[in-house]
């Protein structure tokens, strides 16, 4: 079952800031939001959007945390993380 993809967002001046710090492209983030791997509630009004990402020999996660309690969506930060199996739950 496909995770429901969020295309009207905003990026927060502190997320862009962390997304070129920790080398992820907009791009990468788009494709996130908009074609999400799986969606997970964090709390009330805020939830992660993520995907696995191959990258050489590597596989990745990109998670991406928006706040969806308002209108646009705005994405709150983002990073990539090679601590696949601890974040990606397993289909139910």
């Amino acid at each position: 079952m496909a995770a429901e993809p969020i295309t009207d967002y905003i990026i927060s001046d502190h997320a862009a800031i962390e997304i070129k710090r920790r080398g992820l492209s907009v791009e990468t983030i788009d494709g996130v939001l908009k074609s999400p791997g799986q969606r997970l509630e964090v709390r009330i009004g805020r939830v992660v959007l993520q995907s696995k990402i191959p990258e050489s020999d590597s596989v990745y996660l990109v998670r991406v945390f928006v706040d969806i309690d308002r209108a646009p969506a705005e994405v709150v930060t983002a990073y990539r993380t090679s601590k696949v199996l601890k974040y990606w739950r397993a289909e139910i």
